[in-house]
């Protein structure tokens, strides 16, 4: 891998297009609008991601929509609760009307009880959407032999869990994900089950691209805070990754210097 000469160089990139940041935000289940707005200003994601079947009134939605536009932060619309291949096409193609943009996180569920992306159909929804002129981000599981497909149909970035959406329970297959990473080129964003900051960062010191948030960040005592911590945590995590770790060792290895402690003993006989 070839690291840029400064941080600044540093810009994470997808299908073409540059972000500064490397965390993206979802929308739902803050307390409050105000108190998504202070978390997307305090965090400054790349994207923040909204599903196009809202909940709630028409006014309501339209409040929301403009919300969105004030933060100045582009939008990435999902096809949340979607569970088959042309539900998730039909809403994909709603939602660029809609947001009037060709990014898509595609979500095609085959499981409710964990929310577990239907990995038979994810493909085939990818590749028309693809062929559609769409900036394809699908959300999948670790599985390296579909991400590999994934890319084989043309998407340019994947998302795969870390566990189950909403647990918090952090990276649950260590060894999948980072054979993942090693194996794929592709940027990586971790979307779902990160709980903590230290699990960010520990998935951006493995070399993953970037992470998606939101019940992690929403569903904190203080999401402002959380959503800062997150942050300050993916640039921790992704520095340390360009930076190069040292090899872990069997044994300890003496850090401190020794110098002058011949004299010292010499000082001791005499």
């Amino acid at each position: 891998m070839n690291h840029p000469s400064t941080p600044t160089d540093d810009a994470l990139v997808l299908y073409g297009q540059r972000f500064d940041s490397r965390l993206l935000l979802g929308t739902a289940r803050y307390p409050s609008p105000a108190s998504l707005q202070a978390a997307v200003q305090r965090a400054r994601p790349a994207m923040l991601t909204a599903a196009l079947r809202r909940q709630g009134s028409i006014e309501q939605g339209r409040n929301f929509w403009a919300m969105l536009k004030e933060m100045q932060v582009p939008v990435l619309p999902n096809t949340a609760g979607c569970h088959s291949v042309q539900e998730a096409i039909t809403t994909s193609h709603m939602a660029r009307e809609v947001f009037g943009t060709p990014w898509i996180k595609l979500e095609v569920i085959g499981d409710d009880y964990t929310l577990q992306p239907d990995t038979l159909n994810l493909v085939a929804a990818a590749e028309q959407l693809i062929r559609d002129g769409f900036y394809v981000l699908p959300y999948c599981t670790e599985d390296l032999v579909l991400c590999q497909r994934l890319v084989d149909v043309g998407c340019q970035a994947i998302m795969p869990w870390a566990a189950p959406i909403g647990t918090g329970r952090g990276p649950a297959n260590p060894y999948a994900m980072q054979t993942l990473r090693q194996r794929l080129s592709v940027p990586m964003l971790v979307d779902a089950g990160l709980g903590l900051p230290s699990h960010a960062c520990q998935v951006m010191e493995w070399g993953f691209d970037g992470v998606l948030l939101n019940t992690a960040v929403a569903q904190a005592a203080d999401p402002v805070t959380m959503a800062g911590a997150f942050a300050d945590a993916v640039a921790a995590g992704r520095a340390a990754h360009r930076a190069g770790a040292m090899q872990p060792r069997e044994s300890a290895q003496p850090s401190t210097p020794v110098l002058g402690t011949p004299f010292w003993h010499h000082a001791q006989e005499a």
